[in-house]
């Protein structure tokens, strides 16, 4: 396995190798047919093998893959996404974690500062010193999250509870003028989806600004997938506030790996060539990953959007009815059209964080998740991810889904419960 994910450690049993994918749906190497929820982690945003972007990446590779020069594909969309989000410039690079990456060294260029803040449960690739694990206090030191990251890697990052506006407070009364940057997802999605609580974004914007350290919002996962405009056309755009940096990834590269980084002219102005702050790489900017990107965009039309938020509330709400009747106590919660299930006790109310998350029944998730894919149906083999739909998800896939969640449901609640528990 490439990535872990993939191994079906979390759920037990066999991965399936697929061998093709065309709209909503998956095609395994024994010829079995699933209902995609995954969507490649987010990118297929149109669906799968959708036939304007293959024309479009077909006539860029019959032109060539690679030219280690500047080209027409990478301008054209740097100016789409400029349009669409806050920033003023745009770097390009070839995965979520090289962007996160590259965003910290530039904030901490920017700024001469070395310490960044983090939250727990926020994933921003395996960067070494974004893998880290909270220390035993509210604004102590991080510490290695993982074999083979070394402790000074670590030792420039603090780690606090999402949605904690008092951790963050006291993170910045100890270290403000040591903090170079806050980073989180803009919505995380990578312990199931948390969304930040109203007006949280803003006070970190505000209170970044107020120190002198940079906001950098995490939207690899949320960017053109939950707005035109990502998780900031939610709550940015409302509110009024703009992040210093933005890491997106995954729908700009529509199924290719493509990501980039961007913000303020002024931060990005630092790096080189035109500033000091070193970031390269020979595929950065690929021809033929850059057209994908610019044709699934020019594509995600309002339409596009209102029939995948349509869809997701649908699928919701058939979803919590089925573990509703079986008996499963359960929550919903959801940013845009994108939306997980969390396998909570009764007594929990809502997930605000990582700590809440990690306290729900993973064994009826994976009860749940072989009974989809039994019934043909392929949702994220994690209960800690979240599901995606796409433009493709029409009304025969959204009925196959729909009709396998009951008997899923029946097999979570048949899970005894733990003794002592």
């Amino acid at each position: 396995m490439n990535s872990p994910v993939r191994a079906f450690n979390a759920v037990g049993g066999t991965p399936r190798f697929i061998e093709s994918a065309r709209g909503a749906y998956l095609t395994d190497v024994d010829g079995n047919e699933y209902v995609d929820l995954v969507c490649s982690w987010g990118p297929m945003l149109l669906g799968h093998a959708h036939r304007d972007v293959l024309a479009a990446v077909a006539e860029a590779a019959a032109r060539g893959t690679s030219y280690g020069t500047p080209t027409r594909p990478e301008v054209e969309l740097a100016e789409e996404i400029v349009a669409r989000t806050p920033v003023d410039k745009v770097r390009f690079v070839s995965s979520g974690t090289e962007a996160t990456m590259s965003a910290i060294r530039l904030a901490r260029g920017f700024t001469g500062r070395e310490l960044v803040v983090k939250f727990a449960g926020c994933y921003h690739g395996h960067v070494d010193s974004l893998l880290a694990s909270a220390g035993s206090g509210l604004a102590t030191f991080a510490v290695p999250g993982t074999p083979g990251v070394p402790a000074a890697s670590t030792a420039a990052t603090l780690v606090l509870p999402y949605n904690d506006v008092e951790a963050v407070r006291a993170a910045f009364a100890e270290h403000g003028d040591d903090i170079a940057c806050v980073i989180t997802e803009a919505a995380p999605g990578n312990m199931g989806v948390v969304p930040p609580a109203p007006g949280f974004n803003a006070f970190l914007a505000e209170t970044c600004a107020a120190h002198g350290a940079l906001f950098v919002s995490d939207e690899v996962m949320t960017g053109f997938r939950v707005t035109r405009s990502g998780q900031w056309g939610l709550d940015g755009a409302v509110e009024g506030w703009r992040p210093d940096l933005v890491t997106l990834g995954k729908v700009m590269g529509g199924g290719f790996p493509a990501a980039a980084f961007g913000g303020r002219a002024d931060v990005m102005a630092m790096l080189s060539p035109e500033g000091p702050v070193y970031q390269a790489g020979t595929l950065s900017g690929n021809p033929v990953a850059t057209t994908a990107g610019l044709a699934t965009l020019r594509l995600a039309t309002d339409d596009v959007y209102a029939h995948i938020d349509k869809a997701s509330l649908l699928l919701q709400e058939a979803a919590s009815a089925s573990l509703r009747e079986a008996g499963v106590p359960h929550l919903v919660q959801s940013t845009g059209n994108m939306f997980s299930v969390f396998f909570v006790e009764e007594d929990v109310t809502s997930v605000p964080n990582f700590e809440v998350a990690g306290t729900q029944r993973v064994d009826r998730f994976r009860a749940f998740f072989h009974a989809m894919l039994e019934q043909g149906v392929y949702l994220p083999p994690s209960a800690f991810e979240s599901w995606f739909l796409s433009a493709a998800h029409d009304d025969r896939a959204l009925d196959k889904i729909i009709s396998a969640l009951p008997a899923a449901a029946r097999a979570a609640a048949a899970v005894p419960t733990p003794q002592g528990a």
